[in-house]
């Protein structure tokens, strides 16, 4: 595991230190293929340097976010910000659904709004097609 991220996660209260950890794991091992950094202080995992999950500590709760999350057609994902991006918040380790949380994981990869040029295109966001992975 990236050792910032583990950092980060073993900064967390106790019950938020096994979400993060929890989460870091199976992010680990469903997307072996990405890249996992800290980034604007929070652990964010990239396909070919563009962001697709990470979670934060908000005030109560560690929010799981989907940079592209909105176009997964999931309802237990909440839209967040005005881009593509969904979250869900949990408060518990326990509220982790394993199964929801690997699905929306292959459609992470499946599925991918062009966040990394974002800038270049002067928040104009394009859906990326056809990713080899």
């Amino acid at each position: 595991m990236n050792q910032e991220i583990q950092a980060y996660n073993d900064s967390q209260s106790e019950e938020n230190q096994k979400i993060c950890n929890i989460l870091s794991a199976e992010i680990n091992h469903f997307l072996p293929e990405t890249e996992s950094k800290i980034w604007h202080a929070h652990p964010v995992w990239f396909l070919d340097g563009n962001p697709i999950a990470g979670y934060s500590k908000l005030k109560g709760s560690v929010r799981l976010l989907f940079w592209s999350g909105q176009s997964f057609d999931e309802e237990k994902l909440q839209t967040e910000g005005s881009f593509k991006a969904a979250e869900i918040r949990y408060t518990s380790p326990d509220q982790i659904n394993k199964d929801d949380l690997k699905r929306w994981l292959a459609k992470s990869k499946e599925i991918q709004w062009d966040y990394k040029n974002l800038i270049k295109r002067k928040g104009v966001l394009i859906r990326l097609l056809d990713k080899p992975y």
